[in-house]
Formats: structure tokens, C-alpha cells, sequence
């Protein structure tokens, strides 16, 4: 007499749950993998700057409980003022420097793209200042421009005389932006190298065939495949050249026309104790950086190729 068993109880297929809720998971998925980072662009820029459009229109002064709401008041001051405004002449010579590092580390990233003997090491030297912290190269620097200093004792040497680089208001701009071509060179550098790295080298072999030189190929292969990063290093190249904080600072404290609009806004916040003023000009260069990089994009756009 044989006994029949019980079948073994199987696990329900994928197909017995409905779709409608695989495809409600499959849509939260990725959500919960943004969770964090949202969250974290939430406390760190986005409450930030509300909280700062709030203290623009208050005449705090940064330690009191009581925050004396003023309207457009602290605006109509920044507008009607004009050394407020005059600062942002010291801007220029930030861009012009700006521009310059771009096309210091174009050159250098193209030419280091082909085969160079020693290549590897003019690429660490390129890159290693925008290793160095900042404050440590504005002494550094502090030190070469002082009377007597590095570059003086240089100039000296070849029977030119020394000068007063950060002493005098027709060059202590120079100097200064200057200090910032060399910092950021680097990292200009870096992200050209590996975005001409990235073009096919199909391309390259057969511009040789056709007996292309270097400068067509530049300007016919490397210029077009890296577009959108010089597009995209120019708008961050313009936006920080108008937020110039740390070198001018620290090694002249904004003295003899130095003085940018960052360190204007910090001087009316921690010495002049107006917060709710230094508070508007924030929210007015973080408006004119945007203005600014909203054109750029306008009249640059990355894909320049039109659709039938």
C-alpha cells in the first residue's frame, strides 16, 4: 500500500504579486537613495539662504534676540551707495586672471595629452599648488612680495630694483590676482587633461593619416569634444572671481584697493555689527552670480547642435 505525501508549499511566484506595487517599489528606490543627499542640500544651501533673505530685510545686528524688521530698507542703502558698489572694479582684475589660468591650463593639458618625456612629472608640479591650503599660500606669497622679499631679492639680483608689490595700489591687484592664477591652475589642469583623455583616439589616428598637425587637431578634435567642460570650468571660473575672499584678505586685509565685495560684506557683519546689511549684499552678489551665470549659459550653450 503506497501513501501519497503532501506536496511541499512553494514560494510565491513574482508574478503573483500585483504590478502596480512592483512598479510603486521600483519608483521609491531611487528616492530613498536621494533621501540623504537632499536632506543635506536642504540644511546646508537651501535653509541657508532663506534664512538669510530673512535677516537681509531686518537691521540685526547679530547678537541680539531682537531683529527690527526694515523691509527693502538695507537694498535701498546697497543701491544708493555707490563705494558699495565700486568694489566690484577689483573684480575685474580676478576675471582677467580667471580667463588667463583657463587658457594657461588648456595649454598645458593639451600638450601634456600627446607624449611628452617627463610628462607625469609636469603634471604633478601643474597640479600641486591647488594641493596647498590656502592660508598657507597666502603667507607663503606674503613673504615673496614683502620689501626684501623673495622676488625683490630676485629682481636684485638681475640689477633691477625692488618695489612695494602690495604696498602700492597700482599693483598690489596684480600681485594678488596673480597668487590666485597659480593656485588654480591646477585644477583647471586636471579636469581639461581628463576630459581630453576622454576623446576616442580613433579621431587622432586618423587626423595623423590625413596629415593633420597639432593645431588641427586642437582646434578641429579637442576644442569640440570638450566643450561643455569650458563652458562649465568658464561659468565657475566667473562666479569665483566675483566671490574673491581668502588671498586678498589675508595678505592685505582688503588695504591699498584691495578690497573686494566679500571682504566689504564680512567687515559690515563683524566689525560694523550689521548683519541684516552685510546679509542683502550676500543675497545681492549670490542674485548677480546667478544673473551672471544664467547669461553665460545663454550665450554659450554646451550642445551647440541643432535637431531636423
Amino acid at each position: 500500500m503506497t501513501t501519497r505525501t503532501a506536496p511541499a508549499p512553494t514560494a510565491p511566484s513574482r508574478r503573483s504579486v500585483p504590478v502596480r506595487h512592483r512598479k510603486r517599489r521600483a519608483g521609491a528606490l531611487p528616492w530613498l537613495f536621494l533621501a540623504l543627499p537632499l536632506l543635506l542640500l536642504a540644511v546646508f544651501t537651501y535653509i541657508p539662504v532663506i534664512s538669510m533673505a530673512w535677516y537681509s530685510t531686518t537691521s540685526w545686528n547679530g547678537v541680539s534676540k531682537r531683529m527690527p524688521f526694515v523691509g527693502v530698507e538695507n537694498y535701498v542703502e546697497i543701491f544708493t551707495r555707490p563705494q558699495l558698489f565700486e568694489v566690484f572694479l577689483v573684480s575685474l582684475y580676478y576675471v582677467v586672471a580667471a580667463f588667463l589660468q583657463l587658457a594657461v591650463a588648456l595649454y598645458f593639458a593639451t600638450l601634456l595629452s600627446f607624449r611628452v618625456r617627463f610628462g607625469n612629472l609636469f603634471k604633478g608640479l601643474l597640479f600641486f599648488p591647488y594641493l596647498i591650503n590656502g592660508v598657507a599660500i597666502a603667507f607663503v606669497f606674503l613673504y615673496f612680495f614683502r620689501p626684501d622679499g623673495t622676488l625683490d631679492s630676485l629682481l636684485e639680483f638681475v640689477g633691477l630694483s625692488g618695489h612695494q608689490w602690495l604696498g602700492d595700489p597700482d599693483t598690489v591687484n596684480y600681485s594678488l590676482a596673480g597668487v590666485s592664477v597659480w593656485r588654480y591652475t591646477g585644477l583647471n589642469f586636471v579636469l581639461f587633461l581628463g576630459a581630453i583623455q576622454s576623446i576616442p583616439s580613433d579621431l587622432y589616428e586618423a587626423s595623423d593619416m590625413d596629415g593633420a598637425t597639432r593645431w588641427q587637431q586642437f582646434r578641429h578634435i579637442i576644442l569640440p569634444g570638450i566643450r561643455p567642460v569650458v563652458g562649465l570650468m568658464s561659468i565657475l571660473a566667473l562666479a569665483g572671481s566675483l566671490s574673491v575672499f581668502e588671498i586678498p584678505y589675508i595678505m592685505t586685509g582688503g588695504a591699498n584697493g584691495s578690497r573686494t565685495f566679500v571682504i566689504q560684506t564680512v567687515d559690515m557683519a563683524f566689525r560694523f555689527d550689521k548683519v541684516g546689511l552685510a546679509s542683502a549684499m550676500a543675497f545681492v552678489l549670490l542674485a548677480l552670480v546667478l544673473l551672471v551665470t544664467w547669461v553665460q549659459r545663454r550665450l554659450f550653450p554646451d550642445d551647440r547642435s541643432t535637431t531636423p
